[in-house]
């Protein structure tokens, strides 16, 4: 696939998701990397532009400095979107009570506590991302470590054997410090890297996870 049909490819999906206005997001492309640029209204628009890239075959990398403007009469206070933001957690049901921290400025938010589980952690993200107003998140949740290395490597390497949609074989996994996974090797799509990750996470006590997998091309991309 070209450089060229790829753009092409990642303007259509944009344009069909319903949930992205791709009318001021620029994209290019260089031999499977693709930049995204541009402006939306909201950070959640900004993950869906993002998601909807990941989609398209033939994406081997993304690079994006999209920005989230907040049209002036939609403007939100800091001090309404951390109140909104401490409510929306301590109603989710997944998230642990009061174990998430919340700070604002200028509409970014940043999350901080401690949680047992990495699936809290995004879980905390996902229930502010949405709030109007939020331009950005930077996550900061802490997972406790639970296991030693050598148990937490046998469960990565069970967990993926066990994942129909994961060639096992074609994966290296090894960890660092204790409880940071560092994932190498090659996978056919953006879909198998996602669950090789969502494997490694899976583990209690993981802290960290270093993605250097690749994905791979049946044939070069060119301009």
């Amino acid at each position: 696939m070209t450089d060229a049909q790829l753009r092409q490819d990642v303007t259509d999906e944009l344009e069909f998701d319903p949930s992205v206005s791709g009318e001021h997001i620029a994209v290019a492309v260089d031999h499977g990397v693709v930049s995204l640029a541009g402006h939306v209204n909201s950070y959640a628009e900004k993950l869906a532009a993002i998601a909807a890239t990941r989609r398209v075959a033939g994406v081997h990398a993304i690079a994006e400095n999209i920005e989230v403007h907040r049209p002036y009469e939609k403007h939100t206070s800091d001090d309404q979107i951390a109140k909104r933001a401490y409510d929306i957690l301590n109603w989710d049901v997944v998230v642990p009570a009061k174990a998430v921290d919340v700070l604002v400025h200028d509409g970014w938010l940043t999350l901080s506590g401690t949680v047992d589980w990495h699936f809290e952690k995004i879980a905390a993200e996902d229930a502010v991302r949405k709030l109007s107003g939020v331009r950005g998140i930077t996550n900061m949740i802490v997972i406790k470590p639970r296991l030693d290395s050598a148990d937490v490597k046998s469960q990565i390497d069970a967990a993926l054997r066990r994942h129909a949609a994961i060639e096992a074989s074609a994966i290296s996994v090894s960890v660092q410090s204790g409880n940071k996974v560092v994932l190498e090797g090659v996978v056919d799509t953006w879909g198998e890297r996602r669950a090789v990750e969502d494997a490694a996470w899976s583990v209690p006590g993981v802290i960290a996870v270093e993605d250097r997998l690749t994905i791979s091309q049946s044939r070069p991309a060119t301009a």
